[in-house]
């Protein structure tokens, strides 16, 4: 067949990463427009013969008329053909994004928004493709049954794209909305089933691969960031799939324990050892018992890797700041204020206290403070 094709799904341009604050979620939201035009200049670059976006293209149906257009002129350096199929992020409902983008006349001729189920003959016919578009965010039935009943045809490939999640292959919680079925590239003697809505690349049945987000987005997704570089077979040959790294961030996952100086030098060799800071978020677990002294050289070290990671997210739950007895000589304290602090030492070091936790943040407070003062 000599077919090429890049597919890939859940761009969710306009994503507004609330628990990012700042210029590091405004640089998120950015740089997922920076990904889609990446995606184009690479489509341009292996000269391919269309591009298959499986839904979620938009973060919702009310993204901004500017985020329409923007995303139009990012698909600029490939010169089409684009298929865009809405997901359940932005379903083809009433006032969705793509009769908007219809109302704009903002679609360049080369993009084929694919909001209704019917076939899509690209490349003289050679290659068919049948979209699956979610009218609505959720649907109990599988969109892709039509598929079965499109005649096939002597060298014709044909491509299903679809949203949702595939029957008896993902974890029970993802397969509540939206099904397709495990065999519908069987069923359908379809060449490739193109799928979006699982954010990691994943080949989920015969012939049935998600391209997960081309930008990653959240920590715990599994193998993000790409687009799948699709060469079909000849004569029913499985097809050829070569995924191609595009995503521009790394979201990493980080657990240490600390008990010491030791630990915090093990820490800060592991955060070095991620690489370009400037690309990367973390989300970092601590767990430990550090006396009062060693807690707060702790958060000097995490205030100098905040300033040079893209994003760092610090649960310290399991953390616990002990005081020793030479941080409380260092205190200095007397009369009341000696008492106090005794109080404090005394609850923080019962574990079935309720108010432990608060006791240890107030030593670590008053510790913290008097060291200022003593500089």
């Amino acid at each position: 067949m000599g077919l090429t094709f890049l597919h890939t799904a859940d761009w969710q341009i306009g994503k507004r990463f609330a628990r990012i604050p700042g210029d590091s979620g405004a640089a998120l939201r950015l740089r997922r427009l920076e990904t889609v035009k990446a995606i184009a200049e690479l489509a341009e670059e292996r000269r391919v013969d269309a591009v298959l976006v499986a839904g979620d293209v938009f973060e919702d149906n009310a993204v901004s008329d500017e985020t329409l257009r923007r995303t139009m002129h990012a698909l600029a350096p490939f010169r089409g053909p684009w298929v865009l199929l809405p997901g359940n992020h932005d379903a083809g409902s009433t006032r969705s994004a793509w009769g908007r983008l219809r109302e704009l006349a903002a679609v360049p001729e080369s993009v084929i928004l694919a909001d209704r189920p019917e076939p899509i003959a690209l490349r003289g016919g050679r290659l068919l493709v049948l979209p699956a578009p979610l009218p609505r965010r959720h649907e109990s039935r599988d969109l892709t049954e039509w598929f079965d009943a499109v005649p096939a045809e002597p060298g014709v490939a044909r491509v299903g794209l679809a949203h949702g999640s595939v029957t008896n292959r993902l974890p029970a919680a993802a397969e509540g909305q939206n099904p397709i079925a495990d065999t519908r590239a069987e069923t359908a003697a379809l060449d490739y089933l193109a799928l979006g809505d699982w954010h990691g690349t994943l080949e989920v049945a015969p012939r049935t691969w998600y391209a997960g987000t081309p930008e990653p987005d959240r920590f715990r997704t599994k193998d993000p960031g790409n687009v799948l570089l699709v060469t079909l077979g000849e004569n029913g040959a499985a097809p050829r799939v070569e995924k191609v790294l595009v995503g521009h961030y790394r979201w990493e996952r980080m657990a240490c324990e600390v008990m010491d100086d030791a630990g915090l030098s093990l820490l800060d060799g592991r955060l070095a050892a991620l690489g370009d800071g400037k690309r990367t978020l973390v989300r970092l677990g601590l767990a430990g018992t550090l006396d009062l002294a060693a807690r707060q050289r702790l958060d000097e070290l995490l205030a100098d890797w905040r300033a040079r990671l893209h994003f760092l997210e610090v649960d310290d739950a399991e953390l616990a700041a002990r005081p020793g007895p030479e941080d409380i000589a260092a205190l200095g304290a007397t009369g009341f204020v000696r008492d106090a602090i005794a109080a404090l030492v005394a609850i923080e070091g019962d574990a079935e206290h309720a108010d432990q936790a608060d006791a240890g943040r107030a030593l670590q407070l008053l510790y913290r403070e008097h060291q200022a003062l003593r500089t």
